[in-house]
């Protein structure tokens, strides 16, 4: 009797399992991010996602997103295998932001049935952006000729050391054009009617904080993942995180002056998509 007794918690666990609920994280800029960094991008995380979705009768797949966008084709990229693993395994999606889901983040985000937010959580800005510097003056100045030679008139288009051209500027803007289509009508497809604000200001690349995104309708409420998933799946419910396999990164300054150069403006760009949303 002692021994059945003993076997009690064993069996309960058998015959009653606690819901299981695979959490990801994605966080960083989209894209790649250069030889010693790793950047957010499918290749990064495909093996994480098909494990998370192929966890054996694990109620949903929640994913975590910190990210203020980068890259519109691996956000697209990834967008897709979230929905295919999605409809391919017949499991709903929660996704959650913290500091920023933004950009490429946001359109990543979309990817989940249902979108929770913190109270200081920056979304939206749904838009396309290109920056850059113009150098023109500064080659003057230090008495340095530059020498360009193309097959195609278009293949030197916005070179940054010659002065900007109108024809190709308007080139970039239909380019942009195109890509915030296809941006808008991914959104439009996953928000549908619970897109509440103006659609031109939805789409005209503003952000939204917190509960004024709940608002807006770009997300569904206000929540963290355990606060959330206790709510659907109960107090009991497993959040076992699934990690991607990271890149080795050689320590800072530890690869040459011209390497050292190269992670350094990749550092400065990543930090400059961190702090259009005040991160």
């Amino acid at each position: 009797m002692k021994r059945f007794l003993s076997r009690l918690p064993i069996l309960k666990k058998v015959l009653h399992p606690k819901p299981i609920v695979p959490v990801l994280r994605f966080t960083g800029v989209i894209g790649e991010q250069g030889r010693f960094a790793q950047g957010l991008n499918l290749a990064a995380v495909s093996s994480s996602l098909t494990k998370a979705f192929s966890v054996a009768d694990a109620k949903a797949v929640a994913i975590i997103i910190n990210s203020p966008g980068g890259s519109p084709v691996q956000s697209g990229l990834i967008f897709s295998r979230i929905r295919e693993l999605a409809d391919e395994k017949d499991k709903q999606v929660f996704v959650f932001a913290e500091d920023v889901a933004a950009s490429g983040g946001y359109l990543i985000a979309c990817a989940g049935d249902e979108i929770y937010v913190h109270d200081a959580s920056v979304v939206g800005s749904i838009g396309v952006i290109s920056a850059g510097f113009g150098f023109v003056e500064l080659l003057n100045k230090v008495g340095v000729e530059r020498r360009v030679y193309t097959a195609g008139e278009s293949k030197s288009m916005l070179d940054p050391f010659k002065p900007e051209e109108p024809e190709d500027i308007e080139r970039l803007k239909q380019l942009q054009s195109d890509i915030h289509t296809y941006f808008k009508d991914l959104v439009r497809d996953r928000r549908g009617d619970r897109l509440k604000a103006p659609r031109k200001q939805v789409f005209s690349g503003d952000i939204w904080v917190g509960k004024k995104a709940v608002s807006a309708g770009l997300v569904d409420g206000v929540g963290t993942v355990r606060d959330v998933m206790r709510e659907k799946f109960g107090k009991d419910v497993d959040l076992p995180l699934i990690q991607s396999k990271r890149k080795f990164r050689l320590p800072f300054m530890a690869h040459g002056p011209a390497l050292s150069a190269r992670t350094l403006l990749s550092e400065l760009r990543s930090q400059a998509d961190w702090s259009r949303f005040g991160q």
